[in-house]
């Protein structure tokens, strides 16, 4: 559902190539962002799950661990089938909170079988009881609009799914616009399988979460001008969702005299 898969590899990568890359990350971070000092948290996604082993391997997770250890916050991306005793081994390498990120997507139990993630929301609920029952936070992953929801259903069935990650211990939920740019997306998009969402239904599923107040949603504003059909007011509408994702409150809706 995103654009990591483009970076899949088809071996496992060589000893010492995931140490390599959080350097590079970190040099280039300080280099050209700001000041290592003050950051707390840092979020390693690959395109892949954090805990496949032909991913990346545990015997990495020692050097690793040693990189992060100045961060209060660690936050890895896994799919839920991998979760288990090997979570608890990283979780005891760092110094900071581990958290995991689990892509729920959606909990439409039709359009879930057909993205095959194969998982059940039954094998997901698990996944999330082992987590927060072993004092590790977590995060998840919505997506509003994915394929096989008709289109008038969307937000209602992202709310539904914000529900459910909340129920199941998320102390964040990202929610997601499904985007087109990847082959699957495309290609039902070619065929009338997939559209869009269009920036007021993310306005619409995002108010609904942050105003629940049962834990912290976001959404996740790249490339968000696609979704808009209104130069005229998407500056202000985007600034608003920024102001949701900071301050977990809801702003007034922009009124825009252009596209009403």
């Amino acid at each position: 559902m995103c654009d990591l898969w483009q970076n899949t590899l088809d071996e496992t990568v060589p000893a010492g190539a995931i140490s390599a890359q959080i350097d590079f990350a970190l040099d280039q971070t300080e280099r050209e962002c700001c000041d290592l000092a003050k950051l707390q948290q840092i979020k390693l996604y690959n395109a892949g799950s954090f805990f496949d082993a032909q991913a990346i391997p545990e015997a990495e997770e020692a050097v690793i661990s040693t990189r992060l250890a100045k961060f209060s916050r660690v936050i890895v991306e896994s799919h839920p089938a991998l979760i288990g005793d090997r979570c608890l081994r990283f979780r005891d390498r760092l110094n900071g909170q581990l958290e995991i990120a689990l892509g729920l997507e959606t909990v439409h139990p039709k359009a879930l079988g057909k993205l095959n993630k194969r998982v059940s929301l039954g094998q997901f609920r698990d996944a999330a009881g082992f987590i927060t029952r072993h004092d590790i936070a977590l995060r998840t992953f919505v997506l509003l609009q994915p394929p096989f929801i008709p289109v008038d259903e969307s937000v209602e069935w992202a709310r539904r799914s914000i529900d459910f990650s909340q129920d199941c211990g998320a102390t964040v939920t990202a929610l997601i616009p499904t985007r087109t740019g990847n082959g699957a997306m495309d290609h039902l998009a070619a065929v009338g399988q997939f559209i869009e969402p269009t920036l007021v239904q993310l306005e619409d599923a995002m108010d609904y979460g942050v105003g629940q107040a049962r834990g912290r949603v976001f959404a996740d504003l790249w490339d968000l001008e696609r979704f808009s059909s209104c130069t005229a007011c998407f500056p202000q509408r985007r600034d608003r969702l920024a102001k949701q994702n900071d301050t977990q409150q809801i702003p007034a809706r922009v009124t825009c005299p252009s596209c009403r």
